[in-house]
């Protein structure tokens, strides 16, 4: 039987996505395992959710080093004394300096609250919101050196609805996240994707 992947999750804040992949983990729909969550903010309740589940949890804080060159590669450290062979972004606020994403390509998967490309950054939701589509949603993909840039893996679609508000729509969205992040998970726990060039093929992809 094969070894479940090991995974290390980063996290700073509610940790709803975390909390997404421990349930589908235990559920024994995941043939992956949380080695460790490391957060950068010491309360974030991301933290109480891996404790309470019997998570290893280590908080590493980016204002205890000179460069962030120099955090991330302590979470580098870190991330492999647990043998962490895929890192998953679960609201991690913080920008990742290009040799830890060199470090880790193709290891590292972040989730986005758009249909990337649309709407990169900060309040996606708010963004897609007040420029009036009609669809939106959200993506894993994995991580490159851009601002949520890399190839994607899987994407879901959220409607806006016309009595919806910013708050209602990212609820919305935040569901759809709690689907596909394990999902993706998975695929890569499977070896079941193949990366070519920007294009992630898939077993969701039509035949």
């Amino acid at each position: 039987m094969t070894s479940p992947l090991p995974v290390g999750v980063l996290v700073s804040g509610s940790g709803t996505n975390l909390q997404a992949i421990i349930d589908q983990q235990e559920a024994g729909l995941l043939s992956a395992e949380i080695k460790v969550v490391i957060s950068n903010v010491k309360d974030a309740y991301a933290v109480k959710r891996a404790v309470n589940h019997g998570i290893e949890v280590k908080y590493i804080s980016h204002k205890d080093f000179v460069s962030r060159e120099a955090f991330d590669a302590e979470l580098t450290n870190v991330l492999e004394s647990y043998g962490v062979q895929l890192v998953v972004l679960a609201g991690f606020m913080r920008l990742l300096s290009t040799e830890f994403v060199s470090h880790w390509s193709f290891r590292l998967i972040n989730i986005h609250p758009s249909l990337l490309p649309a709407f990169p950054g900060l309040n996606a939701q708010k963004q897609a919101f007040d420029h009036g589509v009609k669809i939106t949603g959200c993506s894993v993909f994995f991580v490159d050196e851009g601002m949520d840039t890399g190839p994607i893996i899987i994407q879901a679609s959220v409607p806006v609805m016309s009595d919806d508000t910013p708050e209602l729509l990212a609820s919305r969205i935040l569901q759809e996240e709690h689907r596909i992040l394990p999902i993706a998970i998975q695929w890569i726990a499977n070896q079941s994707i193949r990366v070519e060039g920007r294009r992630v093929y898939t077993p969701d992809d039509p035949q």
